[in-house]
């Protein structure tokens, strides 16, 4: 079992790069969303049209035993750090427990320590918050929505699929077009540029499709004119990504790159499509501890190192490999107090390579709770076995659709994948209680902007726009509720700061109490979140709680948008809860809360 040593410094450390300077390659590695392995013509799906990453498949190295984390956070935490993500502190989506810890390094530390320019398009979904977002944890190039998705309550207001907002380089900036297209714009237009210059980059792709709400234009719907709305849309996001691809390899090889291009194209958990629709004959899709949950495509194009033939390997790896290969295939190294918990899997993508491996057990769940539970949907792998919640055994390889349970006929089998696991939670359970805390009063971000997305408490905040519209908090209770949760803050330096609370964000400028209209519609098979009235809100005073403790009231007058609180803070660890008071009796935590550092 290995053991993990907390980065001191990434920004400080030094590295000793055995390749020389231009003969670096350049890295693209693609990652969606909520995209399954039977989601591709190239792996049996007999509706969907992905000519070019079927094409890239017949030319590429592919793991079919590939493994990432049931859903796209914890997957994003393993593939950025090379350690488990339960080990990283982003087991969940939401909750305050989707955000990388700051000690954690990432691809982009990595890599551009290693001489890469690097950029990140699309989906971080690892916090929005110093010292979280991508721009501060190595990547020079940022154009990207905020949460998990487009409409999310971290992302900007209103936006949906067309036509957005998106944070670039920590300002907003406006855009036309389909989300997809417009990510993949701007990562070629990094690609270009640095090719241009000479320097070897990463471009880190992360689209938000096929992820949910559904939405596409209408030329990719009306490519599968037999299938029901939802999975037409579904199957539509996926061929833009598809097109995509095709025009960002044809952007390579126009530049002249391609050839010392590493081209990696993957996916985030197993597929999330709205019907049944083709999953490999796997058992189980997003969300579950089967391998339909986990087991996604993997592809790696680099002809300079003979990659450009069709070359399979089904040795069991996973996601924490990612961070050591590449590090491996470029030449690079990592800090020495930084030891990952996954290996470089570089040889198994060599072709023509005999490689003599050992066989090893790995870890996937999917915990989605405030803190991690022992065995909740849990699968121990190893290259033939399956264990599932500690129960369940599987024959993977006779029995690859996990239909029969033969965990009674081999005990000693269960037995040994249990201590392994024992073993491994033992490690990693000491590193739970280490929240994950956004900064306060931080020289790099004296200003922080909070969202309910990242509430902590026992049920889920709202997480959606729609949620902030709908005026319940994510709670359909009729009768009236006390606020439950808090941000988990790290106040960095005494001082005097100001905590300016909202209903609604401030890009949305509207009065707390008041009602909001619908916003329109955009293409595609699902309602846009923004079409949902923004309801009013019965508001007497709003509250500042720290700690538990309400430390100052004030009225909340009709026409504003905001209640301003000065306090002083002290430095360390606190719980901050503003909320309103509603005539009812109940509270309202506040959806929307800014708070800046004003001096000491």
């Amino acid at each position: 079992m290995k053991t993990h040593l907390a980065l001191a410094s990434l920004v400080l450390m030094t590295l000793c790069v055995s390749t020389g300077f231009a003969a670096k390659p350049n890295i693209v590695l693609l990652i969606t969303d909520d995209q399954g392995y039977g989601d591709l013509a190239c792996y049996g799906n007999q509706v969907i049209q992905t000519p070019n990453l079927d094409r890239l498949a017949s030319q590429s190295s592919q793991l079919s035993n590939y493994h990432v984390a049931p859903t796209c956070s914890p997957t994003r935490a393993a593939l950025q750090s090379g350690h488990w993500t339960d080990r990283a502190g982003a087991w969940h989506t939401i909750m305050g427990r989707s955000m990388l810890r700051a000690d954690e390094a990432t691809l982009g530390q990595l890599l551009k320590a290693n001489g890469y320019t690097t950029g990140m398009f699309g989906k971080w979904h690892l916090g929005d918050n110093y010292p979280y977002r991508p721009e501060d944890r190595g990547y020079d190039e940022v154009y990207r929505h905020g949460g998990g998705g487009v409409g999310q309550t971290p992302d900007l207001w209103d936006n949906a699929y067309f036509d957005g907002h998106y944070f670039h380089n920590g300002e907003i900036a406006a855009a036309e077009g389909f989300c997809t297209d417009v990510f993949f714009d701007q990562a070629n237009q990094f690609i270009k540029t640095n090719a241009e210059q000479g320097k070897p980059f990463f471009a880190y792709i992360a689209t938000n499709a096929p992820h949910g709400p559904l939405h596409c234009s209408q030329k990719y719907m009306d490519m599968y004119p037999d299938e029901p709305k939802p999975m037409a849309a579904f199957y539509g996001m996926i061929t833009n990504i598809d097109d995509n691809v095709g025009q960002t390899r044809k952007l390579l090889e126009d530049l002249g790159i391609a050839d010392n291009t590493i081209f990696i194209y993957t996916t985030d958990n197993g597929t999330a499509a709205p019907g049944k629709g083709f999953n490999a004959g796997m058992r189980g899709k997003k969300g579950s501890e089967y391998d339909g949950g986990h087991r996604v495509p993997f592809m790696c194009y680099w002809p300079e190192a003979g990659m450009n033939v069709k070359h399979v390997d089904d040795h069991l790896t996973h996601a924490i490999d990612v961070a050591p290969t590449l590090l491996e295939m470029v030449g690079g190294q990592g800090p020495k107090d930084y030891q990952f918990d996954g290996i470089s899997i570089a040889s198994l993508l060599k072709p023509g390579t005999d490689v003599d491996w050992q066989d090893r057990f790995l870890v996937t769940d999917s915990q989605r709770v405030r803190d991690p539970i022992k065995w909740k949907q849990t699968a121990v792998m190893s290259q033939q076995w399956r264990l599932i919640n500690g129960k369940e055994l599987y024959d993977i390889q006779q029995d690859p659709g996990q239909k029969n349970n033969i965990a009674a006929q081999h005990p000693e089998q269960v037995a040994a994948m249990r201590k392994f696991y024992d073993q491994w939670w033992a490690e990693l359970e000491p590193t739970f209680a280490k929240t994950t805390e956004i900064y306060l009063g931080h020289p790099a971000a004296p200003e922080a902007s909070l969202t309910a997305h990242d509430w902590i408490q026992p049920s889920y905040p709202p997480w959606a726009q729609a949620h902030i519209r709908s005026g319940n908090g994510n709670n359909p209770k009729k009768k009236p509720v006390l606020h439950e949760g808090h941000w988990a803050v790290k106040v960095i330096r005494d001082g005097n700061y100001e905590v300016s609370v909202r209903r609604w964000p401030v890009e949305a400028n509207h009065p707390i109490v008041a009602s909001l209209p619908p916003g329109e519609d955009v293409p595609g098979a699902n309602k846009a979140m923004r079409t949902v009235p923004g309801k009013a809100i019965d508001v007497t005073s709003a509250v500042l709680r720290i700690n538990g403790k309400d430390v100052d009231e004030k009225e909340v007058p009709a026409d504003a948008t905001e209640v301003t609180f000065q306090t002083r803070l002290t430095a360390g660890s606190h719980e901050l809860s503003p909320l309103f008071l509603l005539k009812d009796g109940g509270e309202l935590g506040a959806y929307y809360t800014v708070v800046r550092f004003v001096g000491e």
